[in-house]
């Protein structure tokens, strides 16, 4: 299978000649884009103890619904960067909104956990096309290009996006009417200004014909692309136990089922992200993963002690320390692959290094699920930390030797 670029449409080949360079609106359009994204798929996120009492499904259930979003966003990226390279960001972009509208609308009129697979399937085909063709977008139309800026920002809309989501539907949750209706009628409004802002987008991009392949690093890329990802995968896999694992274990802390509680609970890690990346920004840090590898390994460890001391203040603090370590990986390998990646191939590029994070967030989270059903929720948590803390240790040897500073 084929695309061809419309012949009528003149070709633009290098940097320097692409007229939406220093676009201030395509800019703020792909990071708004990005950004609401990253909202919707971590919505429901708090509302899975809901749809546990309405649709009468075990907590492995709920592990197999938040994997699912992972199980299709990593077969979409193989081949969205390559087709985003081909046919511009724009004609990629505008169909995902779409399909972000729909598992809204799935997700709103649901009366069964099969419109909850259903849903997360489309979220996950979403963010796999979108995610990495909205980062380039982002490099490509940075008004002085500056690609670290680039990065930043991009880093910020997907952390932050991802806090905000779960807080925000989490207080719908628990303090609006129609809580499981409610919170997908403002997703659905948010992605109506998103489908208004991917007519800013660029609409084409570098080549001229697609074909169906596996995405490819360049051989002189592989090495800073695999650490890169590495990092990233480490503090993504982090992520999802959170988002997945923690409002349950937050719940079973604090002996209180509150849906605003749960939310901020998962929430909180990835505005802790968030701010950390915002405050290393401001600084002119220069960031390097390794501490903030360590710093994930220190979290893990307060999150299992939380559960063996009941303490809220230790998950608090688990919060706090791993977010900030996430915050700090995640920013520096995704601006190392900016900066390594061709402008030719960079959406390729990025949908890979977004594809291989994936894999930490659903494999992790399917594995700690079905331990939790064997033995129990706190044996699941303690355990996916005594096997990552080392994890992160050892490929923060290996960044601390072979990193290049990346700001």
């Amino acid at each position: 299978m084929t695309w061809q670029r419309d012949p009528g449409r003149p070709q633009t080949t290098g940097r320097h000649d692409r007229p939406w360079r220093g676009n201030r609106l395509s800019f703020a359009a792909a990071a708004y884009i990005l950004f609401v994204l990253t909202v919707g798929t971590n919505m429901p996120t708090p509302l899975y103890a809901r749809y546990e009492t309405e649709f009468g499904f075990s907590p492995l259930v709920v592990t197999l619904v938040f994997a699912m979003y992972a199980g299709t966003l990593i077969p979409t990226a193989m081949f969205a960067g390559a087709l985003t390279d081909s046919i511009g960001y724009r004609r990629v972009a505008a169909p995902a909104v779409a399909l972000a509208a729909v598992a809204a609308v799935l997700f709103s009129c649901a009366n069964g956990v099969a419109w909850l697979f259903a849903a997360r399937a489309l979220q996950g085909v979403s963010v796999g096309a979108a995610s990495g063709a909205l980062t380039a977008a982002l490099v490509e139309t940075e008004p002085s290009g500056d690609r670290a800026r680039a990065s930043m920002l991009a880093s910020a809309m997907i952390t932050g996006g991802g806090g905000i989501g779960p807080v925000l539907s989490g207080f719908l949750g628990e303090h609006a009417p129609l809580p499981l209706r409610l919170t997908y009628l403002v997703e659905l409004a948010l992605l109506a200004l998103a489908a208004a802002a991917a007519t800013r987008l660029p609409r084409m991009a570098s080549r001229g014909v697609w074909r169906f392949r596996r995405p490819r690093i360049p051989a002189s890329l592989r090495r800073p692309f695999a650490l890169a990802s590495a990092v990233s995968v480490l503090g993504w896999a982090v992520v999802a136990l959170f988002l997945a694992m923690v409002p349950s274990y937050a719940i079973a802390i604090l002996h209180r089922h509150d849906l605003l509680l749960a939310g901020t609970a998962a929430g909180m890690f990835l505005l802790f992200a968030a701010g950390t990346q915002y405050a290393v920004a401001r600084a002119g840090i220069a960031t390097r993963p390794a501490g903030g590898l360590l710093l994930l390994t220190v979290g893990l460890a307060m999150l299992a002690g939380a559960g063996a001391t009941d303490s809220l203040w230790l998950l608090l603090a688990a919060a706090a320390c791993g977010g900030a370590g996430q915050g700090i990986t995640f920013k520096a390998a995704l601006a190392r692959v900016n900066e390594v990646a061709p402008p030719e191939s960079r959406a390729e590029v990025l949908s890979a290094f977004y594809m291989i994070t994936y894999l930490g967030v659903g494999l992790p989270v399917i594995g700690v699920g079905f331990l939790a059903a064997a033995t129990d929720l706190l044996t699941a948590v303690g355990t996916f930390s005594a096997v990552t803390a080392p994890a992160c240790v050892v490929v923060a040897v290996m960044a601390r030797a072979r990193w290049a500073d990346a700001v």
